[in-house]
C-alpha cells in the first residue's frame, strides 16, 4: 500500500487544452482524481451511461453546465453529477481551478461527449 499526491500519481496525463489530471484511485468501481484547468478553459459537453461523479472544488470557482442548467461551484463545495445527466465544467475565470473528481464505476469507455 502506497500512499499518492500530485507528485507522486499512480498516472499523470492531460486532457481538453492545456488541463492537467492525476489519477490517485484507478479500479473498475472506483475513480478519484485530482484535474487542474486553467483559466478561460472548459470541457466539452457529454454524460456517462453508468458512472455517476462527486466533484469537490479545492481552488477557485467551477461553472458547472448540468442539463442545461449552470450551476457555480465555489472553493470547498461539492456537486454531484448522476449517470446520464449531460454535463461539463468550465472555468470562466483568470486563475486555476483545482478539484477532486471521485467517479462510481470508473468513466473508462463510459462517456458519450455530446459536442
Amino acid at each position: 500500500m502506497n500512499t499518492v499526491s500530485k507528485s507522486h500519481p499512480l498516472m499523470h496525463y492531460q486532457w481538453g487544452h492545456a488541463c492537467d489530471g492525476w489519477n490517485f484511485v484507478d479500479e473498475g468501481e472506483l475513480s478519484i482524481k485530482l484535474e487542474s484547468m486553467p483559466g478561460r478553459t472548459e470541457e466539452v459537453l457529454h454524460y456517462h451511461r453508468y458512472a455517476q461523479q462527486f466533484f469537490f472544488i479545492l481552488k477557485g470557482e467551477a461553472a458547472f453546465e448540468v442539463d442545461g442548467k449552470i450551476v457555480l461551484v465555489h472553493e470547498k463545495e461539492g456537486l454531484h453529477i448522476k449517470a446520464n445527466e449531460k454535463h461539463r465544467i468550465i472555468n470562466n475565470s483568470e486563475g486555476e481551478l483545482e478539484f477532486i473528481l471521485c467517479s462510481q464505476p470508473s468513466t473508462k469507455n463510459d462517456r458519450i461527449n455530446i459536442g
